[in-house]
């Protein structure tokens, strides 16, 4: 079975258009990760993996390789291949393998989007040495912070995350980006955004040194309903701290709203392409148009027949409506 290989847009000013490479298999498990994050847009994880050897679905090189080049030419105007989308990508022990084979097929930079969990193990950060960008998520700097927004699988420790990030730092190999999730809350619950946290995140991401730091909070519907979106005027005031302490080079602010360029794309078919695109990310239902390029006369069916279908579900959220893959 092959592994998706799904092209859409990231969220980020920083890599344009990409295609993303999903490094577990359709049908195998909703979700592979390690951390059970609040915000995250998938949902919950029904099962979370304390190892790589216990992820289920992997793909193997030879599957991404060639679904690598079975998929690419049928996207123009790409910036970046990416592994990210419905699990942790480093929990794939044959990560360093593929994006050095990638290479020999594609002139694209390659990027790896992770939450940072196994930063700390040395053979992850070999794993990572070759990529061209690392864009990895840090949301606070005091553990306890971290693990009520994170909620990481037992075991795992911000200590060796944040030293993992600054080892990775000092290797010769990708510039390192760090995304910090901002959040709020509709209830008493630990937040990032206080300026005890902001003050400590400054610290550690000092320690760290990265090439650029992304400041950004939620947009699709989190796992949490009581998480909600950190206003644009508090965001401001923090990326404006930010500026001060490592340049307005190095700091990137995404706020809602923000255009992308459209690409061209050959579809074979729409219906996986449509599903593949919800399911790596909840979209509504100009984003599954605008992502895809495709008319919304023609869009109205499938989306129809997969809600019919069971395969995706509508989720209402103060942005507009959702829709999610079951």
């Amino acid at each position: 079975m092959k592994p998706r290989i799904i092209y859409g847009p990231i969220l980020s000013r920083r890599l344009g258009r990409s295609l993303g490479i999903d490094v577990i298999k359709r049908g195998e498990t909703k979700k592979n990760c390690n951390f059970d994050c609040v915000y995250c847009q998938l949902g919950h994880v029904d099962k979370m993996v304390s190892r790589p050897e216990d992820a289920k679905g992997i793909v193997t090189t030879e599957e991404v390789v060639e679904g690598l080049k079975n998929y690419h030419r049928k996207v123009e105007d790409l910036d970046y291949i990416t592994f990210s989308g419905t699990c942790e990508p480093t929990l794939n022990l044959n990560l360093g393998e593929m994006i050095r084979e990638i290479k020999n097929i594609s002139d694209l930079p390659v990027c790896v989007i992770t939450n940072s969990s196994l930063m700390g193990e040395e053979k992850v950060r070999d794993n990572l040495k070759n990529a061209d960008l690392v864009v990895a998520t840090l949301v606070s700097g005091n553990e306890k912070t971290f693990k009520a927004i994170n909620r990481p699988v037992e075991g795992i420790k911000l200590e060796e995350i944040i030293e993992g990030l600054k080892a990775l730092k000092k290797l010769d190999g990708p510039k390192l980006a760090i995304e910090v999730m901002f959040i709020g809350s509709s209830k008493e619950y630990p937040v990032n955004t206080t300026d005890e946290e902001i003050d400590k995140l400054i610290e550690v991401l000092t320690a760290i040194d990265p090439d650029e730091i992304e400041v950004l909070t939620t947009s699709r519907p989190p796992a949490e309903d009581f998480i909600v979106p950190v206003p644009d005027s508090r965001l401001k005031e923090i990326a404006q701290k930010f500026d001060e302490s490592f340049g307005r080079h190095r700091v990137r602010l995404v706020l809602k709203g923000l255009k992308r360029k459209r690409s061209s794309i050959q579809h074979e078919n729409l219906v996986d392409e449509v599903y593949d695109l919800i399911l790596r990310r909840p979209c509504t239902f100009k984003q599954t148009s605008s992502s895809l390029d495709i008319d919304e006369t023609d869009l109205l069916p499938i989306i129809g027949n997969l809600l019919a279908e069971g395969r995706i579900i509508e989720i209402e959220s103060k942005n507009g409506k959702y829709y999610r893959a079951t």
